[in-house]
């Protein structure tokens, strides 16, 4: 049996040059690579991954590889694969199982088959992969190491699990390291999902009424682009500090059944489901465009949708135009799935070059660690976030001030005065 399954693999020339674009806009990551490529230090592991295949994925990938480890890959999203991609890893000798408009049947058989060689590490963007071990095939847990995982949403769940005492084994929380969601989150969800929105319906930015579910560290960047891009900004929150946050940083708040009036374009970054439902889309104004770069595609309630549209019909790639009984029209773009993969191409690689700095790195400490660490999320180190900062910043020309030693003791010193 192949050890692979994509689209096309006659695309893979075409995603080795993607692939090589990123690795020029990763200098942290190809770092990593050249310094384990020798001692390869992941020999003998087996890493189970499950996280949208783009050209950043691929140098990850290609990185572990590098330093030792058998590799079997999914798509986290049934519409986020790039099909080039996936087939240029196919071609080089990845175990991958992905492609673009992945059934929910498909989508699971993926991950299933990436659990066929027996992994001792698994890596998450969603944490579906782990559920599906824990719940189908608990147990394969037995000989797993441990864990990561890339996301809030997922971070949050298994963090419950963990809480339950129903976590068969560690997993490092990648998203909550500094180096991720201050950058990640925030810059590379900001630009990436208004490149999303744009592609699917060129529409014009300025000037627009510009509503943002949710003022997390994903809506946060959301919030900050489309104001640069001459929006007006309008946030909704559940969350009463957030909310306050975003009245600080200049926005407009208020509650969806009041932003649904007036928006002209509708993101949901929240997590939740049911953010936008039947009566918001019934009081929405002729032409709104609604997405959501949320991991699951529950955000927005398409069947509830559906309901109040007389007709529907894709008008372009990824945008699907709903028109209501009094003619008005709803577009929604990319199925309600992640705008920012599905309509464009994800994040910028240059932020993406920590987060999978903060994944290759977790990958070594659970390999060295994960035996002796209980079953619960754990946190990045502080050392291992300041130390991907400092090899991102030396990559960018920056240099920073160091505190001498009179500095050190002087910040714990409890008995200086004024």
């Amino acid at each position: 049996m192949e050890k692979f399954k994509v689209k096309d693999i006659s695309l893979a020339e075409a995603g080795r040059k993607k692939i090589d674009w990123a690795e020029a806009h990763m200098p942290v990551m190809m770092a990593l690579r050249k310094k384990y490529s020798e001692s390869k230090p992941l020999k003998g592991m087996r890493i189970a991954g499950c996280i949208h295949v783009t050209k950043e994925t691929a140098v990850l990938v290609r990185t572990f590889m590098a330093a030792g480890a058998e590799v079997s890959w999914s798509g986290c999203n049934p519409l986020s694969t790039k099909d080039d991609v996936a087939a240029a890893l196919a071609a080089d000798g990845a175990s991958i199982y992905a492609w673009h408009g992945l059934s929910v049947e498909e989508f699971y058989w993926c991950i299933e088959r990436t659990l066929d060689f027996k992994p001792t590490l698994t890596l998450d963007d969603g944490a579906d992969l782990i559920f599906t071990i824990h719940n189908r095939f608990p147990e394969l847990a037995k000989t797993i190491i441990g864990g990561t995982e890339e996301t809030t949403t997922g971070v949050h769940r298994l963090r419950a699990m963990g809480n339950d005492g129903k976590l068969l084994y560690p997993v490092i929380a990648v998203n909550d390291a500094e180096t991720k969601w201050d950058f990640d989150n925030i810059y590379g969800t900001g630009q990436s999902s208004l490149d999303g929105i744009i592609r699917s319906s060129n529409i014009l930015l300025a000037g627009k009424v510009f509503v943002v579910a949710g003022y997390g560290h994903c809506g946060k960047g959301l919030a900050m682009r489309a104001r640069g891009m001459g929006s007006r900004v309008i946030v909704t929150e559940v969350k009463p500090t957030a909310a306050l946050k975003a009245v600080m940083d200049g926005f407009d708040v208020m509650p969806m059944d009041e932003a649904a009036k007036v928006g002209d374009i509708f993101i949901t970054a929240t997590g939740m489901k049911d953010v936008i439902v039947k009566r918001h889309f019934e009081a929405m104004k002729d032409g709104a465009v609604v997405c959501n770069t949320g991991h699951y595609d529950v955000e927005i309630n398409i069947p509830e949708l559906e309901q109040v549209a007389t007709s529907h019909r894709e008008i372009r790639l990824n945008n699907d135009e709903y028109t209501k009984a009094d003619g008005k029209k709803i577009y929604l773009l990319c199925r309600g799935r992640l705008v920012n993969l599905a309509g464009a191409e994800g994040h910028p690689s240059e932020v993406m070059d920590m987060s999978f700095a903060n994944q290759f790195m977790s990958m070594l400490r659970m390999k060295n660690e994960g035996a002796y660490m209980e079953k619960k999320v754990y946190d990045i180190s502080e050392e291992q976030d300041q130390e991907i900062a400092l090899l991102k910043l030396g990559t960018m020309g920056k240099a920073i001030d160091k505190l001498t030693p009179e500095q050190v003791v002087y910040a714990t010193d409890y008995s200086a005065g004024t």
